[in-house]
């Protein structure tokens, strides 16, 4: 996988765009840390394209809710605990 600067993005963008088919995907860095994915797509695979990332952005989601929930160690809470803690934030709404 390549990673472009932004330096590199804003002065060499013509480059930029002329390797991204073959390359494909190209990682964008900001100070030496990733901030964005460049992905070569076509006019035929947008839809499937935009689905895929949404998929798996949903996925990071849940996956970081998971770990946060264990190292809280909310992950072991009952349902009796999960129902009562809905019914105190419902009964607050409606004060």
């Amino acid at each position: 996988m390549k990673f472009v600067s932004v330096r590199d993005l804003r002065g060499k963008s013509a480059q930029v765009w002329k390797e991204l088919p073959g390359a494909r995907e190209m990682v964008i860095t900001s100070n030496g840390r990733p901030v964005a994915i460049l992905a070569a797509i076509t006019e035929s695979n947008l839809e499937e394209s935009l689905s895929a990332f949404r998929q798996a952005r949903a996925v990071e989601a849940v996956a970081s809710i998971q770990r946060r929930s264990v190292e809280q160690g909310t992950d072991k809470i009952s349902m009796d605990e999960v129902n009562a803690e809905i019914k105190g934030v419902r009964k607050k709404r409606q004060v």
